[in-house]
């Protein structure tokens, strides 16, 4: 058996490990997250009294992540937020103490709210291919350089921080369940196609600005709207939580992109 006097010196060593500065516990992470109602949690129809009409939720991506990776989360993320928005609004709170920022924006800058509601008109009364159109002409045409300019700022208030744009899913499986709502098969490739269209110029303009871009496509597939079980909302009351993740797509969101951060 150990003497009185070796155990009090273990103690007093171990105490002395304790309180040296060189084994001190690092400092929380910085995070701060952008982004638009795909990044602020709508569709999870639970939300901050506090962000209003920006309706961020405790069981949006970030707050999931912040809370497993012990971070200060600076929470920014704003429903209906286009690139000008983020620049505008959002990007003063990424700073040079900023350690993490994930972004996630563009979906409104292509109008694909409007898209969706045009589309899911009967055929008869709404023009969904000048709508998917129009989106594709603006996501090839004028978000490139939108993005471009944000990541720019971004970095240039940030230089050493880990930044992590996030894509949009595809929100279609084929099938159109809701009633009220009549997409066609060709009109639900098409949505899907300017969802992966979207992805491949957010990604490019990521790349460019040596970000890492996380890309929820393939997580998603069989869980889209009318998927089993469904993660993205079909048409909803309130309308504005249609079409956007519920509290499962949220935390798929979670679990993508917390190994990014």
């Amino acid at each position: 058996m150990k003497s009185f006097a070796s155990l009090l010196s273990a103690a007093a060593l171990g105490a002395a490990i304790l309180l040296s500065p060189g084994v001190a516990h690092a400092a929380a992470p910085n995070y701060v997250a952008l982004g638009d109602s795909y990044a602020s949690g709508v569709g999870t129809r639970t939300y901050i009294s506090s962000s209003g009409s920006c309706q961020r939720s405790t069981k949006a991506y970030a707050y999931i992540d912040a809370g497993r990776m012990g971070a200060n989360l600076t929470f920014v993320a704003c429903s209906g937020a286009r690139v000008a928005d983020v620049t505008a609004n959002q990007l003063s709170s990424v700073t040079s103490s900023t350690n993490i920022v994930s972004v996630q924006v563009g979906g409104n800058d292509a109008g694909f709210s409007s898209v969706i509601t045009e589309c899911a008109k009967p055929s008869w009364l709404g023009d969904c291919n000048s709508a998917v159109a129009n989106a594709n002409s603006i996501i090839n045409n004028t978000l490139p350089g939108r993005l471009n300019s944000l990541y720019s700022s971004i970095r240039s208030r940030a230089s050493s921080a880990k930044v992590v744009v996030v894509g949009y899913p595809r929100l279609f499986n084929g099938t159109d369940c809701n009633a009220g709502t009549f997409f066609s098969p060709d009109e639900m490739t098409k949505l899907n196609g300017t969802a992966d269209l979207l992805n491949s110029k957010v990604s490019a303009s990521a790349g460019a600005a040596g970000f890492t871009f996380v890309n929820p496509t393939s997580k998603f597939i069989g869980h889209s709207v009318c998927g089993s079980p469904e993660w993205i909302n079909g048409l909803s009351n309130p309308v504005s939580e249609s079409y956007h993740p519920n509290v499962t797509g949220q935390a798929a969101y979670a679990d993508l992109v917390e190994p990014a951060l």
